[in-house]
């Protein structure tokens, strides 16, 4: 980017106030006023609270008028895959690809803790026997009607969200960094039983088979999701670390995966720095017009093991190892963000979400325990590679607007649909490029025994390769995954 360029840049971050924070020329979103409220460029658009799932009549979901949908692999109830698994819960970051005959290709997480058996049968890719995550493959109509489903990665753990790959690929995420070489995390369950470390990025494909092999050189780091930059070759990575400040990453392969049609494990991991501000407290309140000229320092140790006795609790902490990597980018000046977590590129930026950024900076950098790193209620954050420029597109200015974004994932039109994750009624928000906000969903999930779970959180929102379904979960212990379709050019999607 010369220096003119530059300029021009900064100067376009004219003056919005509060809710969306206004772009440059190119720089896609624009104002909305003061309190975050619904600009004139904001699409009329009611949810219906009639609308029944077209599975079984139930009425889960509010959604626009016009709009059908319908839920599969309600785990509810046990649900057995075509390989003979029983469905795990936890239905969390998902891509979608192109089938055959019109169908859908769902890679879908499965975020499960804890030293458990893996799932799925013995001859599936599979990482650790003693844990559960991963990820299973689900073939479907564009109207949610499942032809077949099976394991396609299992013995990982914390399969957060992740990111479709352009050559055909899903990179499933573990947002943990568990092993039997660290201390017990948050659930204080020992990782005695594990036998392997965690905290990686795998590649699963659409066709063949997985290798079950971490891409170690991406990082061992609570990793949330990724974005690939077919341009420039570059993986981008989330960090969702809740007690401590969080990074954004990059990985460069060895060779360009759009060449080989694969990630491979020689690269090298980056983290974001504010160029002449070290370790700004991105997490922070943004400024009306925030954008900032960013540079990349190396994590030079990006794998870590550390010191075990098998069968012992090791003496390393999770505290401790949870740091480690980011540990590395701060002392060299990286930025802190809060909770990063959905990533998506798009027409050649990357945009991801910090679910807790936006109010007062943190004094401290943890750990904390309770609220979690950041006091606000969501940042939506937008990285142009081509520039070297971060820049904060949208700050909620309080929970009714937007309640802690977690999820992305972008429209054929390039608007983005944002998935919240709290513990009030969750919604499925849209936010276009020229700024409006809005609903699309919002849960109405109640239980069998009749407890609503309106605070269930969606996640995995992905469209199909013709954007006219939306694919997205609901995940919990008992999750559930739904197509939804409609009119979304009418309605601003």
């Amino acid at each position: 980017m010369t220096d003119i360029d530059r300029r021009k840049l900064l100067r376009g971050t004219a003056a919005a106030a509060g809710g969306a924070l206004i772009g440059g020329p190119f720089l896609g979103f624009v104002a909305r006023d003061a309190a975050g409220a619904a600009g004139p460029h904001t699409p009329d658009v009611a949810l219906v609270d009639n609308i029944a799932d077209l599975r079984d009549g139930v009425v889960r979901l509010h959604v626009p008028e016009g709009f059908r949908y319908r839920s599969f692999h309600d785990t509810e109830t046990p649900v057995t895959l075509d390989d003979g698994t029983v469905l795990p819960g936890r239905h969390d970051g998902m891509g979608a690809f192109k089938g055959r005959d019109g169908d859908v290709v769902l890679i879908r997480n499965h975020e499960v803790n804890g030293p458990v058996p893996a799932f799925g049968p013995a001859d599936a890719p599979r990482y650790d026997t003693m844990t559960g995550g991963g990820t299973t493959t689900v073939v479907t109509s564009r109207r949610g009607e499942v032809r077949r489903s099976y394991t396609s990665i299992s013995g990982t753990q914390m399969n957060c969200s992740g990111g479709r790959m352009p050559w055909g690929s899903w990179v499933t995420c573990e947002e943990t960094v568990n092993g039997p070489d660290v201390a017990p995390d948050f659930t204080n369950a020992p990782n005695t039983a594990l036998t392997k470390p965690h905290g990686f990025v795998f590649e699963v494909p659409v066709r063949g088979e997985a290798t079950a092999e971490p891409i170690t050189a991406a990082g061992r780091f609570t990793h949330e999701a990724v974005a690939f930059d077919p341009h420039s070759g570059y993986l981008y990575l989330t960090e969702d670390s809740f007690e401590f400040p969080s990074g954004f990453y990059r990985y460069k392969p060895r060779r360009n995966p759009m060449h080989t049609g694969s990630l491979d494990n020689r690269g090298r991991l980056q983290m974001l720095a504010v160029r002449k501000r070290p370790n700004l407290h991105l997490e922070g309140n943004q400024v009306r017009g925030a954008t900032y000229d960013v540079k990349w320092v190396d994590i030079d140790d990006p794998a870590p093991s550390f010191p075990y006795t098998p069968g012992e609790v090791a003496p390393t902490s999770n505290d401790d190892a949870t740091v480690y990597v980011p540990k590395q980018g701060w002392e060299q000046g990286a930025a802190y963000f809060s909770r990063l977590e959905g990533a998506v590129y798009d027409d050649g930026v990357i945009y991801f979400s910090s679910t807790q950024g936006g109010g007062d900076p943190e004094t401290e950098l943890g750990p904390h325990a309770v609220d979690g790193f950041g006091n606000g209620f969501g940042q939506i954050w937008a990285y142009y590679p081509r520039w070297n420029v971060l820049r904060a597109v949208y700050q909620s200015p309080g929970p009714d607007t937007l309640d802690f974004p977690d999820n992305v994932t972008t429209s054929p039109r390039g608007t983005l649909v944002v998935c919240e994750d709290h513990n009030n009624d969750n919604y499925l928000r849209a936010l276009t490029r020229k700024g409006a906000l809005f609903p699309i969903a919002l849960n109405r999930m109640v239980s069998s025994t009749g407890t609503p779970r309106f605070d269930d959180e969606f996640a995995g929102s992905t469209f199909s390769p013709d954007g006219g379904t939306l694919f997205v979960n609901i995940q919990a212990s008992r999750g559930i995954s739904f197509a939804i379709w409609g009119d979304w050019r009418k309605i601003g999607v």
